[in-house]
């Protein structure tokens, strides 16, 4: 049987489900989750990390391709930036991202790539479509699958 470590809160310390939106703004995890995260079984935190790691995972490959894994994650460690290795690389350059897109001059440092279509903008604009783009997913299914639930009778 494999040993899974705790999933730890996806918060990060931006929580915009207290003024009323539905997916927060910071984790993007649903209002209800982060309500009710701390009552919530391993394998409940687990479906909802998994869904969150899924879309940012999706988005950064959008933007980002991680070239040399191994490479990330020393650098990553060598300039201790927060990250959790149990998530994708993909996750991980977002982390990078979030840390330093203003101070990053060179992408391949950290075994990374811009993708084609990303090759104009700067790591900050990325950053800020990667983060745009991974809310829009979340309250694309907040809307489509979660909402519709909770108006019927």
């Amino acid at each position: 049987m494999p040993v899974f470590t705790p999933v730890k809160t996806p918060c990060v310390g931006v929580c915009s489900t207290g003024i009323g939106d539905s997916v927060c703004r910071g984790c993007k995890r649903f209002a209800h989750e982060v309500i009710h995260w701390n009552a919530y079984s391993e394998d409940q935190r687990r479906v909802i990390a998994s869904r969150l790691e899924t879309y940012l995972t999706q988005v950064v490959a959008n933007h980002i391709a991680v070239i040399d894994q191994a490479l990330l994650l020393t650098q990553i460690r060598h300039q201790q930036i927060q990250f959790n290795p149990d998530q994708s690389p993909e996750c991980w350059a977002f982390d990078l991202l979030r840390a330093g897109a203003s101070q990053i001059n060179d992408l391949a440092v950290y075994g990374l790539q811009l993708q084609p279509g990303s090759r104009a903008l700067t790591l900050v604009a990325i950053r800020d479509d990667i983060d745009r783009d991974f809310y829009a997913l979340s309250c694309a299914y907040y809307e489509r699958y979660i909402a519709p639930g909770l108006t019927s009778a």
